[in-house]
């Protein structure tokens, strides 16, 4: 089922959920590999690439930026290295639609090239905070103007230093943009996390054949390591088959197998807290590919609690916080704290995720930095607003499976982002 971005669907509720699925490549891995493949020399093959439209305007600005990316027959990407610093200066804006990802990794790449490139994205992107990008690509050597630090970015690049760094707030995104322009500068780049976030960069670059040094919560790279060519394949995307986990995790009588899906261990803390809140879980590594643990996830319901999550756990939880809070939305609740950062994704996912719910008969409260779901309340069914943004019409989706009556998203053709063909896999799991 194809939609449009703006377009609405119609959940009805369901009594459970079962099957065995694979879900998209992962979003994130798929940005890293496609990056560091066309800075790389020689060839590389990237299997498994994320089909979404963040992963999409990835290539489109590679494309723009010289590297001759494309699918071959059987749908694997192809990717000619141009070698480090060997990008071209693109002859327009690069538009990173709604990827943030796209954007701050782009940001770092091209920091250490010898032009001018501008980076801009849709009206959702251009409204999101890049200071804790900009302020350490120019430490490095770089000039960067925006909008009040937010994008267009117009990133005049060059010769750049390393540096040691602490971000303001942990960030794969913005520890990633670091690395990358780290890779490309002089001397040696640590990047201090004030808590660990996902390794997926870290993992790649080792993949690509560079030496990263990690001690404690700090990441290190040497300058101007040469990378070489490779054949890679992306996980299933973990983050994709949490909503899937919380719909077995919340239906009664459901039982949902995930085949072939990411299990790096800086992602599944969501499958942690889907024990606590009473799920039954099981993970099996059965691969690594690339540093990557790869495996089947088993998820069944066999109770609902209330559970906390706590200002700790949230960096690497913050993409699953909608889908665990339409897990509470079935009257088990939870509280999240310290997640401010919800804020500053492609909607203010805060106020629009509690507004959401509550338009479907949840008893949800905003907090400054999360959100309270209040146990006991049975959703009704009603009107939910996506806001255009993909995580959130999916979390609705499920939400609204554990209603009383229909319920109608809106914006649901934003699952696209991340996940096209969500709803058709919804409707093959109705038991």
């Amino acid at each position: 089922m194809s939609l449009q971005p703006g377009a609405s669907i119609l959940i009805e509720p369901a009594t459970r959920l079962l099957g065995q699925i694979t879900v998209p490549g992962d979003k994130s891995v798929s940005h890293r590999y496609a990056i560091l493949a066309a800075l790389a020399e020689g060839d590389s093959c990237v299997s498994g690439y994320g089909p979404g439209a963040d992963c999409a305007s990835t290539l489109a600005c590679l494309r723009q930026l010289g590297a001759d990316v494309r699918f071959d027959a059987r749908g694997t990407l192809q990717v000619p290295g141009r070698g480090l610093r060997g990008l071209s200066a693109p002859h327009a804006a690069l538009d990173a639609g709604n990827s943030g990802t796209t954007l701050r990794l782009l940001a770092g790449v091209v920091a250490a090239h010898p032009f001018v490139a501008t980076l801009t994205g849709d009206a959702s992107l251009r409204r999101r905070p890049m200071r804790r990008v900009v302020v350490p690509l120019e430490r490095m050597g770089a000039r960067i103007e925006t909008v009040e630090n937010r994008p267009p970015l117009t990133v005049h690049g060059g010769d750049l230093r390393g540096i040691d760094v602490t971000p303001e707030v942990p960030s794969a995104q913005v520890k990633s943009a670091i690395l990358l322009a780290g890779l490309q500068a002089t001397g040696t780049t640590v990047v201090r996390e004030p808590a660990s976030t996902r390794d997926h960069t870290e993992l790649a670059l080792e993949a690509f054949g560079v030496r990263v040094t990690r001690q404690g919560t700090a990441i290190g790279v040497q300058g101007l390591q040469r990378m070489s060519g490779r054949n890679v394949t992306v996980p299933g995307d973990l983050s994709s088959a949490a909503f899937w986990a919380v719909a077995a995790a919340a239906l009664p009588g459901s039982e949902l197998i995930v085949e072939g899906v990411g299990l790096n261990a800086t992602r599944t803390a969501v499958l942690g807290v889907l024990a606590r809140a009473g799920a039954r879980v099981e993970q099996t590594v059965t691969d690594i590919r690339h540093g990557e643990p790869v495996g089947r996830l088993v998820v069944r319901h066999e109770r609902l609690e209330s559970f906390v999550v706590t200002p700790a756990e949230v960096p690497l939880l913050i993409d699953e916080l909608p889908a665990l809070a339409a897990l509470a939305a079935f009257g088990g609740g939870m509280q999240v704290t310290g997640a401010a950062e919800l804020r500053a994704k492609e909607s203010d996912r805060i106020t629009a995720l509690v507004t959401g719910l509550t338009a479907l008969g949840a008893a949800a409260v905003e907090l400054p930095d999360g959100f309270r779901l209040d146990p006991g309340a049975r959703l009704t069914g009603g009107r939910a607003d996506a806001c255009g943004d993909h995580r959130l019409a999916m979390a609705f989706a499920i939400a609204a499976l554990g209603a009383t009556g229909p319920s109608e998203i809106l914006g649901a053709g934003s699952v696209d982002v991340s996940y096209p063909g969500f709803f058709d896999v919804l409707r093959s799991l109705r038991a």
